[in-house]
């Protein structure tokens, strides 16, 4: 279903086979990991969720760059006895390609849901993290974590929870050591989207947006420990 509060369109290659995860009115529905290159060089590993209907169109092969289209997608899910975040491309179209391995494009319109948090990086990298409610049908809503940087983080720290913002950026991946109760380090991956452009929807139409370039430091999301 087409939302035009949230897209997403990636080219990237799957790391491997779509494995079935749910199935849900009788339709299943599969995962795997899209690997997409930065003009950098570096690759982000992206969740993707596949609807049964699109693999038995496509076969999605794993030999090919592959074209999706769709929506960034979050939900909740239990790991280690809590609560966790997950965030996903959910693919609405496949389609083998030989265009542009470096695509990955975002455009999101929603609520800021927590109060963005603004800081610098021991490198005097100013940096903002925001929370953005994204609604979709049925009156759900996808709760997806957005990253800015520079004259953007400035921008971004300055707006309050319950206002609305438009963002265009991409979908990126990092991993992060956490430190465990037990003082053992362990490895996670997270995701963000970090906003190019951020304008503020109806309530500073003055405000012009901020673009950054592609070329960014890997962010760390939601108050985890910063390197």
């Amino acid at each position: 279903m087409e939302n035009p509060n949230n897209r997403m369109t990636a080219c990237g290659r799957l790391e491997r086979a779509p494995e079935l995860s749910h199935e849900v009115m009788n339709e299943p529905f599969y995962t795997g990991t899209l690997l997409v290159k930065r003009l950098s060089g570096a690759v982000d590993r992206l969740p993707v969720t596949l609807p049964g209907k699109l693999i038995a169109e496509s076969g999605v092969p794993l030999d090919s760059l592959l074209l999706m289209t769709g929506q960034v997608r979050s939900y909740n899910k239990v790991i280690e006895g809590a609560g966790r975040l997950m965030i996903t491309l959910f693919a609405q179209s496949v389609t083998p390609t030989n265009d542009n391995e470096t695509l990955n494009r975002v455009e999101l319109c929603g609520a800021l849901c927590k109060p963005p948090v603004y800081r610098s990086t021991p490198f005097g990298r100013e940096i903002c993290d925001m929370m953005l409610a994204v609604n979709r049908a049925f009156g759900k809503s996808d709760y997806i974590p957005c990253i800015a940087w520079g004259r953007n983080a400035q921008y971004a720290s300055r707006f309050h929870v319950g206002d609305h913002l438009r963002i265009g950026g991409r979908l990126q991946s990092r991993e992060y050591q956490k430190l465990m109760d037990n003082g053992e380090y362990i490895v996670r991956n997270a995701f963000e989207v970090s906003a190019f452009t951020l304008d503020a929807v109806d309530h500073h139409p003055q405000e012009a947006a901020f673009e950054e370039a592609d070329a960014l430091p890997q962010p760390v999301h939601g108050g985890e420990e910063r390197e």
